[in-house]
Formats: C-alpha cells, structure tokens, sequence
C-alpha cells in the first residue's frame, strides 16, 4: 500500500489538471456545491430521525417482543443512523479542509493576481483573475505596436504594461474613477456573481473579452500628437472623415497609467485644479470655438441654399438692430483686399470676415441653424439655462457596444436657438461666440470631418478596427460637399488666407489643404504657480435678508484660445484635425503650426494614401519591439 501511494503521480491531482485554465472558478465552485450537497443531506437525515421518533411500530410482531430485543433493536437502528451521519460529518468536513487547502497552497499562485485587483467582491477577483486580458493593438494590427500587454516584471510574475501609458491614459483610463476604454473593452459582458453550479458546468472557452483587441489609433500618430502639446495645456482630435476612425485625440496635461493606481496617487491627480490631469479635454472640456465655427455656419448656408448671398462689410461694423452693439471684423476696418466691400462666402471664409457670417447667421435664423446642430450632434436648446445642464452624448459614437460608447462619451456640445435670444445673439453665435461657447475639440472635428466626407456625410467615429463604419447624418450634398473643400482651401492657398503662411512648407510637399484658424477670448481663473491653489479676492453681495457680507470671489483673467481645423488632403480627405491651445493666442500662432505638423507626420504614415506615402516610413520607436506572446 505505501508503494502504491509513492507510485501515485500527486501532479495529476492539482486543481489545474482536473479542471484546467478554468481551476480559480472550479475549484472553489466544486468545494461549495460538494458542501451545499452533504449540508442537504444532514438535514434530510435529522429531519427524518426526528419524525421517526413519533410515528408508531408499522409491524404488529414488534408490539410484542421483549423490551431487551426491542432495545437492541432500537439501539441497532441508531447505530446505523449515527454512522451515516458521521459519514456525512467526514464529507463536509474534507469540503471545508479542501477549501483551506486550495486558498492557502495552490491559490497562493494567483496571490499577487487577485492583490492587484480593487474589486471587494471575492467572487467576482477570482473570476477575473482566471482569464488575463486580451492584447490592445493599434490599427497595425501587429504585436509591436501594442498599446497594452503582458510582460515579464522584476519578480518574474506576469505584469500588465502600457506603451504609452501616458499617451493614452485619458482613453484606455485605470482600474479607478470612470471606466475608460480598456476596462469597458475586457469586461463589457462580465458576471460579477456566477453561480457555482454555473461556473463548475459551464465549458468557458476564451471570451470574447479576452480576446487581442485592435483599435483604430495609430501608435506613431498618437505619440507625435503627445509631443506637439508638450508644455501646453489642450488637446488634438485627429479623424478620418471619410470611415469616422479615430486615429489620435490626446488632451494635456496627462498622466501616467502606471502612476495612478493607488488610492493616494489618484487623490492626488483628482486634487490638482489647476492642471485637471485626469480631464479629457478633447472629449469633455468645453471652449469658445471662434472662428473655426465659420465652417458650421458655412455648412448650414449650404445645406439651406443660401451659399450664393452676398453680404457687405462696413467700417462701422455689422449692427443686427438698432441699438445693438456693431460686430467688427477682426483686421482693421476697410483692409485691402476685403474691407468695406461686399463679400461673397468665399471671399469671407478666406478672409475669416466675422461681419459676412454674422449677417448670414441672422438670415438662416433659429431654425436651420438648429437643424444643422442636430444633423452635427451639437444640442439646439431653448435657453442658456438649458445650455449649462448639458449631458453626455454616447449616441454618436459607433461601436460594437453601448458600455464601451458611453466609457468614452463625450459632453455634448449646445447651442442656443430659442425664440427669447435675440437677433444680435444669433449674429454672435454664426462667428463662433456668444452662445455657441460650448464645444468641445471633439465636436469640432466633427464639424470638420463632415465638411471634408466626400459624400457630405457625418460619418459616425469609431474607435474599434473592425467595426464596419456607419453614416450620422447626411449634412449636404455630394456636389456641395466638393465646394465645401475648395473654399476651405482659400484659406492655405489663397493670398488673404489666415494659414497661408503656415501651410507654406505643407504646399511645397506636394500636400493640398484646408482649414480654418480661430481666435477665442473666455475668462478664465487664476491659480497660484507655487501652492497650485485657486486665487480668491474678497468681495461683498447682499445675502437674502439684504445684509452685506464678504465672500472670496475666483481672480479670472481673459484667455485668449487658439484654435485651428483641418481637412488633408483636399481632394480626398484622409484626415480631419481640430487642435485647440489654451492661453496660445492667434490660431495661426500656435494651433495651425501643430495642424501642420501632423499632417506631414501622416503623410509619413501613410495615412494620406499611396499617393503621398513617402518611400521609407518613419515611425516612433517601438517599446514593445521584440515582445511575444
């Protein structure tokens, strides 16, 4: 007997093998049923001995035999019963020990797996640690351009790492706050309870979960991206106009995934007012768009046929009504070659005439301005009040699951169309001020990528590879569409383009362009450059029973925004950018410079088409080169 328990293969027999890659679920599953089943029987067993005690002699013989052979009898049949329920007590009694056995032995292999994880639930850590998380690759497609992996760390244990993890921090997001794009991606259809019985027969083979997932931003692209911002606060959306990709967004400043995992990092980051490092800018930031907005406005002119009215510009200004204050064009009144003459659209999207766009807002009045609105995803509402309770606009986003749509839903952009605003408000709002204040960098590159679609289409963004692309709206015809992009061409070809000069070196690679700078004003606060904190001055209001009385009101200072739009290249858009700077200045000073910059990186790329992909591709040095799987 003692050979044959030495010739026993006790491998054999480790949780593993019985159940292979599913032992963390098994395992504790099959212990809990096996002592679910032996408490069942106990109780049967007590349930019967105790009624057994009342029910009365089935056979009359037994009535009269002798009280010593009914004892024995009795004492016989007790017996019997002790040793099935000593049997019983055995059973549950190796569940319970098996248990311990596996938490103490051989779950002490995954100790460091279930530490990392922050859910309480115990359950649920086991189930989540029994399937690691499937790759996240960039649009190549390839192991060495992962964006999230597996590797080996200092203790040999298996580690999970970021390539960028300070790149795509706002997007992929932590094991804390909001769910980002790689908690929703890996466990969009996770159980936090299972069942036992479920997970002990259920066959798990590898869910889709878990599976390498490939999205569509480009590694190098989104690296370069990171770099232009560098010392800046904003943030950069790049598209593809045509299938809605979304090939890069970064907001700055950031932080790194590796660096918030523990609860007082994260404080920490979540304190930090003056930077909002875990802010995603581009997706959830709103900022006055200036003149970038000229290009909604643009489109709604279109797609309302009114693109052929002329409008003149005066040196006393636009007046919308008497009384009103005059709108003024940004250059000097009566400048060569625009000035004090009549314009037609053009003419004034060259030339970035806020006088034509405010006259042309007024004429499409509230409601084909509200209609191009939702045929852009921007909320048309009734009233500035309505404007502030904004919510979060998932609809747009075209993804294989809701949960992964609403993890990087953006803030919907508003703008006011109600009947109580008035003619000068609605002046303001076709420049891009007033009440169309609130866009984000995102929607702008909507607004963009519409205005570039070679169909007119708003394509629906997408962040999943695979996930065939999907039309939003059909914001103007294909015919218009094609207008659309030689007008936005003025402004880096034409002689009173305001990106001329900076598109100079894009012209000269061969690369036509298009876009649009903006210039945006907004108060914003002051913070101290030493302790980080809010700046205050004391001040005094009534309060409501009429008294005066101190408060400390936040020191604010006019920002001034700058911001740029691009549509690359002209005849086919293969990208459309929206760069927004905050405290840049002019948009032709600090926004178009990175506009330009990126589109010569994705014509390094490759992402303009074979047509301007350069001989040899340049690409940002690969950390996980050399990894497998």
């Amino acid at each position: 007997m003692l050979l044959f328990f030495l010739q026993v293969n006790w491998e054999s027999l480790r949780p593993e093998k019985l159940f292979g890659v599913q032992v963390l679920e098994r395992t504790p599953a099959g212990l809990t049923i096996a002592y679910l089943i032996g408490i069942s029987i106990l109780v049967f067993f007590l349930f019967s001995s105790f009624i057994g005690n009342f029910s009365r002699p089935k056979f009359n013989f037994e009535l009269d035999l002798p009280k010593e052979v009914k004892k024995k009898l009795s004492s016989t049949a007790t017996n019997r019963s002790l040793r099935m329920w000593q049997f019983v007590f055995v059973a549950l009694a190796f569940t319970v020990f098996g248990y311990h056995i596996y938490w103490t032995y051989y779950a002490d292999d995954y100790n460091e797996q279930f530490q990392a994880l922050s859910y309480k639930d115990l359950r649920y850590r086991r189930t989540t640690a029994a399937n690691l998380r499937g790759w996240l690759l960039d649009r190549s497609g390839k192991l060495g351009n992962a964006l999230a992996y597996y590797e080996v760390g200092k203790n040999g244990e298996v580690e999970r790492g970021y390539a960028l993890d300070r790149e795509m921090a706002h997007l992929l997001g932590t094991e804390r706050g909001t769910p980002g794009l790689e908690r929703t991606i890996y466990r969009k259809n996770a159980d936090p309870m299972p069942e036992a019985w479920d997970v002990l027969t259920k066959i798990k083979s590898v869910s889709e979960e878990q599976k390498d997932v490939r999205i569509t931003i480009d590694r190098d692209l989104q690296t370069y991206v990171a770099e232009q911002l560098e010392g800046k606060k904003g943030a950069v959306v790049v598209l593809n106009p045509q299938t809605g990709e979304l090939l890069a967004m970064y907001s700055n400043p950031s932080f790194r995934i590796t660096e918030a995992q523990t609860l007082d990092d994260w404080l920490k980051l979540e304190g930090n007012l003056r930077d909002k490092p875990l802010l995603n800018r581009a997706l959830r930031e709103y900022y006055v768009p200036g003149s970038t907005f000229k290009t909604f406005t643009m489109l709604a002119a279109f797609r309302s046929g009114l693109q052929n009215s002329i409008f003149t510009s005066r040196e006393e200004g636009y007046i919308p009504f008497r009384g009103s204050r005059p709108i003024l064009d940004a250059v000097p009144p009566c400048e060569p070659p625009y000035g004090c003459t009549s314009l037609n659209i053009a003419q004034s999207y060259e030339a970035s005439s806020n006088q034509y766009f405010s006259q042309m807002a007024v004429k499409l009045g509230r409601g084909r301005i509200a209609e191009m609105a939702r045929n852009l995803s921007i909320s048309a509402v009734e009233t500035p009040g309505d404007a502030v309770s904004a919510r979060f606009f998932p609809d747009i986003w075209n993804t294989s699951d809701p949960k992964i749509a609403s993890a990087i839903a953006p803030r919907q952009s508003t703008i006011v169309t109600g009947k109580n605003i008035s003619a000068y408000d609605i002046a303001l709002e076709g420049m891009g001020q007033g009440y169309a204040g609130q866009m984000t960098p995102f929607q702008m590159a909507l607004v963009v990528s519409a205005a570039s679609n070679l169909q007119g289409r708003l394509m629906k963004p997408k962040i999943e590879y695979d996930q065939p692309s999907k039309a939003y709206a059909q914001v103007v015809s294909p015919q218009q569409a094609a207008q659309i992009r030689q007008i936005m061409a003025l402004v880096t070809e034409g002689g009173g383009g305001t990106g001329a000069r900076v598109f100079a070196r894009v012209r000269a690679a061969g690369i036509r362009t298009g876009g649009k700078t903006g210039t945006a004003e907004k108060q914003a606060p002051v913070y101290d450059e030493k302790t980080g904190k809010l700046k205050t001055v004391k001040k005094k209001r009534r309060n409501a029973e009429g008294k005066l009385e101190e408060y400390d009101a936040p020191v604010m200072y006019e920002r001034i925004d700058s911001w740029y739009v691009s549509a690359a290249p002209i005849e086919n858009p293969q990208v459309a950018i929206a760069v927004v700077v905050e405290g840049g200045g002019y948009g032709a000073r600090t926004a178009a410079p990175i506009a330009a910059n990126v589109v010569m990186k994705a014509r390094d790329l490759g992402l303009l088409g074979d047509k301007y992909t350069p001989a040899v591709k340049t690409s940002t040095k690969s950390k996980t080169a050399g990894k497998k799987r």
